[in-house]
């Protein structure tokens, strides 16, 4: 077997591309044509170089969406208005700092609404054309061994970024966004793809959208998200689930991140087989402890993230290498994947990473999986 190689998902969008994902985000008028050849091209042209760098399990960088957590707004009901995000805890004590990373990493132009009323299903077309594209692409560009995966906002995740401002509580808000978005889903495995669940909501969230919780609440309300994406994903078999943990993509301080140690249980507990997270990172690669002493059930596959995202450093091949033995003397070489810290384009517009260093991180990433590979006497 050959370890396979993977990444968070979302790619740089290009200068061609964000200002009509932008336009598209505000309800301005675009040429809808122009904006499919625009993607159709962009989404061609990321498949070829994930899989020219040896990536084994490509996305389709989400580069029809604006970003990874609002794009729901224009497939589901209940969503109006602008509401200006709070600052992360870290980044409110350094307003100097924050200015800088702005302009590092450019402004967040996309509408941050909030749950107004009913949340329901409107349409699925959005996705089914992020399908047919993906599909092209592959078609063009896969080879045998490569296989796909389509993004999806958890439940948890929605609620975090889209303040509630309708329900009577949290758990009834999570309610009907389990019905929601079931059908999105359901659509991406029916497609033949997996599909990867963000979740920041149960790590960077307890000090971004859910900061004035107290600690107990909040690992409260990560257990409540985690419920409502096992009910949304029930008709779906664990091995064709991916979840995505992270503290947040930014080079901030991160000393408000919340401990792995805190909330371990409840990531386990979510039915996804295979866990992406943070580990590369300074404050969390320490934490491949954590993953040592949980209780981890035999189904679970581990991708830890052996590459930083919020760096233009391209790691070594012999660190990555050194970071990925840590997870196969947990679980096994058969049971880890080599990934990302996080997405390389979260956000249209918005990202520190150059992206062409961002091929060169998924070439390092290749070859330090293959230094792992040799020296664990993995039969080709």
């Amino acid at each position: 077997m050959t370890i396979d190689t993977t990444h968070v998902g979302s790619l740089p969008r290009g200068s061609e591309l964000t200002p009509l994902l932008l336009a598209r985000d505000k309800g301005e008028a675009y040429d809808a044509a122009e904006f499919d050849r625009v993607v159709q091209a962009a989404v061609d042209e990321g498949v070829r170089k994930q899989v020219e760098c040896g990536v084994t399990i490509v996305s389709d960088g989400e580069l029809g969406k604006v970003g990874y957590s609002t794009y729901m707004i224009e497939r589901l009901t209940g969503f109006g208005g602008h509401i200006d995000r709070k600052p992360a805890a870290d980044l409110a004590a350094h307003p100097d700092l924050s200015k800088k990373l702005s302009a590092m990493m450019g402004s967040q132009e996309f509408t941050r609404a909030s749950c107004i009323g009913p949340v329901r299903l409107k349409t699925l077309e959005p996705l089914h054309e992020d399908i047919r594209r993906f599909r092209n692409a592959l078609d063009k560009h896969g080879k045998p061994g490569v296989r796909g995966f389509l993004n999806a906002a958890s439940p948890g995740l929605v609620t975090a970024f889209q303040v509630n401002r309708h329900y009577p509580s949290h758990e009834a808000y999570l309610a009907d966004l389990v019905d929601a978005m079931k059908p999105e889903y359901e659509a991406i495995v029916a497609a033949g793809f997996d599909i990867q669940l963000d979740c920041p909501d149960l790590a960077m969230s307890r000090h971004t959208g859910y900061q004035d919780q107290e600690e107990a609440e909040f690992l409260k309300t990560a257990a409540a998200n985690v419920e409502a994406l096992n009910a949304a994903t029930a008709n779906i078999a664990p091995e064709r689930l991916r979840m995505h943990v992270c503290w947040g993509n930014y080079e901030g301080p991160h000393d408000c991140d919340i401990d792995l140690s805190k909330i371990i249980d409840t990531v386990i507990a979510a039915r996804p087989a295979t866990v992406l997270f943070e580990a590369a990172n300074p404050r969390h690669e320490h934490e491949w402890k954590v993953w040592r002493d949980a209780k981890l059930p035999d189904y679970k596959m581990l991708a830890p993230g052996l590459i930083d995202t919020c760096s233009n450093y391209v790691e070594h091949p012999e660190l990555i290498a050194q970071r990925l033995e840590r997870y196969i003397g947990i679980v096994g070489v058969d049971r880890v994947v080599a990934s990302t810290d996080c997405g390389f384009g979260t956000f249209a517009g918005y990202g520190k990473i150059d992206p062409d260093v961002t091929w060169k991180k998924l070439r390092a990433l290749r070859e330090g999986a293959d230094i792992a590979e040799a020296r664990a006497g993995v039969a080709a």
